[in-house]
């Protein structure tokens, strides 16, 4: 076989050679040379050299010869391209290979014992112990879908608790493109740790193995930080400090100042194994900046990490209170702009709590009959637990609680996010409310189990026990509210809500004013402005003192008067004036009118304002888009509805800017950014409920703004609202549920508030903190993008305007019999200011 191959080869090659040169024979031409043909050549030459440009001209010659053109292209297009990429590795590739991603995790690392010298970063001990699991968790990320951008890991510190073991807490880095920034989601790299410990796990155990590493799955975690975060915990960082508390019960003081320059420190708590921290704060004196600028952030691990923030503390603080974490670690990390500002404290090492209470209930309450949340009166950390065993005198007696600021009720579809109950079987959610509640189980030795179920710390809870009458909860002269209060019946329909969600005022039948001489006005229509008897008997003695009630003003003596909206009615009916004081609002003055055919979008049913005409309105623009409504009520506040705020980002002042005094969107006379953004403690994201929120600006609006800008009235909690009042509700939201295009120039429509009773009819989840507005045919109503902005409200003769409502929820936009609701401000006036005041 080689041998023809070779042959067959041969001769191939054999064949191209005689080709090849009878080619180039066939290719030579043979000239006759004669005596003409040799002297016209050399007068061809003579020409050419005779007209040979010189100089410039002959470069530019030789440079437009064809081969020479393309040669020159072929070249500056290489020059071009060479440096529009070098451009752009310099400014964004090179740029974006640099830019960093930050994590910090934890782990446990099992079957290891912990001994003190892991405490000190700088012992040899640690420094072998952290080496091993360094070059560990290196490699699993090296061996991994991100090899190529993970950079380094650092092992930060080395801790135990009450599981065994050594607890790990430690950094990573990775130098990520944006364009492969998805990739590095802190879910993707928590998932690459346990995919590497999972594979090893045997008999159902959670101990599995990382590279030889015994490793607790479940106690894997990583969260994504800030760059700040990590430079700031590192050996040259301003200020890390690390203190250790070894007796239990011991108090170790904390004090942090910063009188000039300002400081961002961080101060690592430890305890001894099996015991928790309790961390007391006596004193902050900060600058409200609503955690951005001067903040206390409180975590249950040593590491910032996001899921495993406890607290942050952003307002000043003048009364003690406590923090308990859920093992025995936990990092503070302040945050303290110049100036002298200061943070006094202590913590110590508490024993868990074993919260086990055998309870035996009597007939009534007394001021020793009462069950605490764990910790109790620290604010309850995310893990904890406690079980009440309850025995009334008999099996005719249940047991009932009543909370303070708390209420139970059936869980549904959705988690618990501030308690989890478990009452017989049953079960039930906490949630906080500003008012009392009394919960009553059928049963004469029920089990109560509770747990925390919160993802931070949340505010502590007591409750009076007693037992009760299972057939007749209420004696025969009270009513049953459905809070689980009693209230006497001759308290039915008098227009209090005397049950605390007015179970004792709705479905009652329509009041009537009966001004008989022997029977007294019903209080709905006494001073309310309105003569509603002939004889005017009900707006008789009106400033008459008399016991104080939601529906009486309230001077600023403390006494009471039985006018409803005394506040700047030009009367002065308080013997201090107080009704009279601080009156500058709620006076607008419309400037000119505006083309009606400008803007097309509006409020449901709306129509163009006028310019001035709604000088509190304000639009709220966040990250440059506007995004909610809000209300001038003072030279550095506005109140707006708690759900534009209520998410993570959305919570950050910095991306928000107010636009004031502004008909048209985009010619503000006023633009002012948000210092501090301040949502009710008891605002409900599932119910909408205390769907309020204030803003704090950073500057003052000018005064010569005047009257483009001004405050409306905040109304105080008598105020009430007749049908004689004109109220309208406006705003840039959608004209529809289905628009995509947002208004341009500022809309108003005119609607009317409902019953409380109709509310509750329509809508059923409606709280005494809500009111419902709008007409029957739903032709006017608010919509998207109106959310915050204000329903005002005018009394009859040219009066004041006063906010009455906040843009809150409702079914769709402009939908017949389904009006829209808003937060009820009355209900507010107290809180809003003790924060402006």
């Amino acid at each position: 076989m080689g041998t023809e191959q070779e042959t067959k080869q041969t001769s191939r090659e054999d064949d191209e050679v005689s080709q090849e040169d009878t080619a180039s024979i066939a290719d030579v031409s043979v000239e006759v040379s004669t005596v003409d043909h040799t002297l016209q050549k050399l007068r061809r030459m003579y020409r050419k050299t005779r007209r040979k440009p010189k100089g410039l001209k002959r470069l530019w010659a030789y440079l437009l010869n064809i081969p020479h053109i393309a040669v020159i292209v072929t070249a500056v297009v290489f020059v071009v391209v060479t440096v529009i990429w070098s451009l752009l590795w310099v400014f964004i590739f090179r740029r974006e290979s640099y830019s960093g991603a930050y994590f910090a995790g934890m782990f446990r690392v099992a079957n290891v014992e912990f001994i003190p010298e892991y405490r000190q970063t700088e012992s040899h001990e640690f420094v072998s112990m952290a080496t091993k699991i360094q070059v560990v968790v290196s490699n699993v990320y090296k061996m991994s879908s991100v090899a190529r951008l993970y950079k380094q890991a650092v092992i930060s510190d080395l801790s135990n608790n009450d599981q065994g073991g050594v607890l790990v807490h430690f950094w990573m880095v990775f130098i990520v493109p944006q364009l492969k920034s998805t990739a590095m989601c802190e879910e993707c790299l928590e998932a690459i740790l346990r995919d590497s410990v999972h594979t090893s796990l045997k008999n159902r155990s959670s101990v599995g193995y990382l590279m030889g590493l015994p490793v607790d799955i479940d106690s894997i975690l990583v969260n994504g930080v800030d760059r700040s975060d990590y430079t700031s915990n590192t050996a040259d960082s301003q200020c890390v400090d690390k203190l250790y508390a070894n007796l239990p019960g011991a108090s170790v003081p904390l004090n942090v100042y910063s009188p000039w320059g300002g400081v961002n420190c961080h101060v690592k708590l430890t305890s001894v194994p099996g015991s928790l921290i309790r961390l007391t704060v006596t004193s902050f004196v900060i600058e409200p900046t609503d955690c951005v600028n001067d903040a206390l952030t409180v975590y249950d691990a040593l590491l910032p990490m996001r899921g495993r923030i406890l607290h942050r503390l952003c307002e000043l603080v003048s009364t003690s209170f406590s923090i308990v974490s859920t093992s025995n670690v936990m990092l503070l990390t302040f945050r303290m702009t110049h100036g002298d500002k200061s943070f006094k404290g202590h913590f110590e090492a508490i024993a868990e709590e074993k919260c086990l209470s055998h309870i035996e209930t009597q007939s009534e309450s007394d001021s020793n009959s009462r069950i605490y949340s764990p910790f109790y009166p620290s604010l309850l950390p995310p893990q904890c637990s406690c079980i009440w065993k309850f025995q009334a005198p008999n099996p005719s007696l249940g047991v009932a609680l009543q909370f303070q600021n708390y209420e139970l009720k059936p869980k549904e579809m959705k988690g618990c996010d501030s308690g989890w109950w478990k009452v017989n079987e049953l079960i039930f959610c906490g949630s906080y409310v500003g008012h009392q509640t009394v919960f009553r189980i059928p049963d004469h030795d029920p089990e109560m189990e509770f747990r925390c179920s919160s993802r931070t710390s949340t505010p502590p809870f007591q409750a009076f026990y007693s037992s009760y009458n299972i057939s007749q909860p209420c004696p025969d002269s009270h009513f049953l509210c459905t809070t689980g209060l009693c209230v006497e019946k001759t308290r039915l329909c008098d227009g209090l809500d005397d049950c605390e969600d007015e179970s004792d005022e709705v479905f009652c039948s329509s009041s009537t004013m009966n001004c008989a001489a022997n029977h007294p006005p019903h209080p709905l229509f006494v001073c309310n402005g309105e003569r509603d008897c002939r004889d005017g008997s009900d707006e008789v003695n009106c400033t008459k003192e008399t016991t104080c009630s939601d529906i009486r003003f309230q001077c600023k003596s403390g006494s009471c008067i039985l006018k409803k909206n005394a506040k700047c009615d030009n009367v002065p009916d308080c013997q201090d004036g107080s009704d009279e004081a601080d009156c500058g609002c709620g006076r607008p003055s419309p400037l000119k009118r505006v083309n009606s055919s400008l803007g097309f979008g509006r409020i449901v049913g709306g129509v163009n304002a006028l310019e001035g005409e709604w000088p509190w309105q304000v639009s709220l623009h966040f990250a440059g888009n506007m995004y909610c409504g809000a209300s001038v009520i003072s030279s550095k506040w506005l109140v707006s509805a708690a759900h534009c705020f209520s998410k993570e980002r959305l919570s950050d002042p910095r991306y928000w800017n107010a636009h004031l005094g502004m008909l048209t969107q985009g010619s503000a006379s006023y633009a002012a950014e948000i210092q501090r953004i301040v949502l009710h403690e008891y605002y409900n994201s599932n119910t909408f409920d205390y769907d309020i929120a204030l803003l704090q600006l950073k500057k003052p609006w000018p005064a010569s703004l005047s009257p483009l800008v001004q405050p409306v009235c905040v109304p105080p909690s008598s105020h009430t609202v007749t049908d004689t009042h004109r109220c309208v509700v406006t705003g840039w939201g959608y004209k529809s549920e289905d628009d995509k295009v947002l208004p341009s120039v500022l809309q108003k429509a005119e609607i009317s508030i409902m019953s409380q009773t109709e509310c509750k009819k329509t809508y059923g989840l409606i709280s005494p903190r809500m009111l419902c507005a709008g007409v029957p045919s739903g032709a006017r109503d608010a919509c998207r993008g109106d959310s915050g902005g204000p329903l005002s409200c005018q009394a009859p003769g040219g009066g004041r305007w006063f906010l009455i409502g906040i843009v809150s929820w409702g079914s769709g936009c402009g939908r017949p019999n389904l009006p829209g609701v808003y937060t009820r401000v009355t209900k507010f006036t107290s809180w809003i200011y003790s924060h402006i005041s």
